[in-house]
């Protein structure tokens, strides 16, 4: 499998005036799960420059999936869900709905999250919060499905029958 990309959003972190927490803890939380993290970059929350980190990634062809964390919210430069959905060729809903209905357990700002995913040609795209803590929350409430997502982008669309799988009818 690729290896994966992760893309801190924030201005100040872009700017030198804060370290990055949360694109370090989501890349050490994929490389627990076993996930090669190809890139760590760090963009200003700007749409434009935004998408088009996204969409050189996404291009390249060097990795299979891009893990956003920060621009999420409902302030004016939160703008990651917009600069993503102009670079997605299709987005999945489910996603973000998923992450914010199990970050609902840890905190109620998780509703405030207007987080995405999609895909961009073969590359699955998710935005995570930009809270460390929040990031590896979202990232864990998803990671079971994104092995298949990305099974069905490399042309893998056959299920498993409930045999193959192991259950019985």
């Amino acid at each position: 499998m690729k290896p994966v990309a992760v893309v801190t959003v924030s201005d100040s972190v872009f700017a030198g005036k804060r370290t990055d927490g949360s694109g370090p803890a989501v890349k050490a939380r994929l490389e627990q799960l076993g996930w090669r993290v190809l890139t760590v970059d760090v963009v200003s929350d700007d749409s434009a420059a935004i998408s088009r980190h996204l969409s050189t990634v996404a291009d390249a062809g060097q990795v299979c999936a891009i893990f956003t964390t920060g621009g999420t919210g409902v302030a004016a430069r939160d703008v990651t869900p917009e600069a993503t959905r102009a670079v997605i060729d299709r987005e999945i809903p489910g996603i973000g709905e998923l992450m914010r209905a199990q970050g609902r357990s840890s905190t109620p700002f998780a509703t405030l999250s207007r987080a995405i995913a999609g895909i961009r040609g073969r590359v699955l795209i998710v935005n995570l919060p930009g809270s460390p803590r929040g990031a590896v929350e979202s990232l864990d409430a998803i990671v079971e499905l994104v092995p298949h997502v990305l099974e069905l982008l490399s042309g893998q669309t056959e299920h498993p029958s409930v045999k193959e799988r192991g259950a019985e009818p």
